[in-house]
């Protein structure tokens, strides 16, 4: 990328900045004309490296470990939700390793998809290859309940089956 990309990059961020950090932008707004790329608006790293420490949350690593032990799939609901979560808070926690992201995936499962996910023939090496499987049997588990609801409307009472004639 070049300075003017990360110019417009840095420039879209900081016009969400409300309050102290509004403040604390100002006087490099108001110095537009500079071209410099080491200049704080022409340089993203630059940016972020001044914005994280005044204005980011210092706890944020705790709290997406938190988060992680408190993760999990609330039973009904279709995994792509505890996907779309996990992939949220790992983001946010960037130390995370694959393993160590395998690990929490593994923790907040349902009992039904590790059961199901052991029946597969090779073992799960990446978190994507995990989920892919996980989002696999999730569909063939919702689909399995739509059967047996299906079934159970049309299924016929018991005394229409049995006569009692000899």
């Amino acid at each position: 990328e070049n300075v003017s990309e990360y110019r417009k990059k840095v420039l879209y961020v900081t016009s969400f900045l409300i309050g102290s950090a509004s403040k604390w932008i100002d006087p490099y707004i108001s110095n537009l004309t500079n071209q410099d790329p080491n200049y704080l608006l022409n340089n993203w790293v630059l940016f972020e490296s001044k914005l994280f420490p005044f204005f980011g949350d210092p706890n944020e690593f705790r709290k997406g470990e938190a988060e992680f032990d408190w993760l999990r799939i609330k039973e009904g609901c279709n995994v792509s939700l505890y996907i779309a979560d996990l992939q949220g808070l790992a983001s946010r926690i960037l130390y995370c390793s694959e393993s160590a992201l395998i690990q929490h995936f593994r923790k907040g499962l349902a009992s039904r998809f590790l059961d199901q996910s052991a029946s597969y023939p090779s073992q799960i090496d990446s978190l994507q290859d995990l989920m892919d499987i996980t989002l696999e049997c999730d569909t063939r588990y919702h689909e399995r309940q739509k059967e047996k609801n299906h079934f159970q409307e049309k299924k016929p009472e018991a005394s229409n089956l049995v006569s009692s004639n000899p």
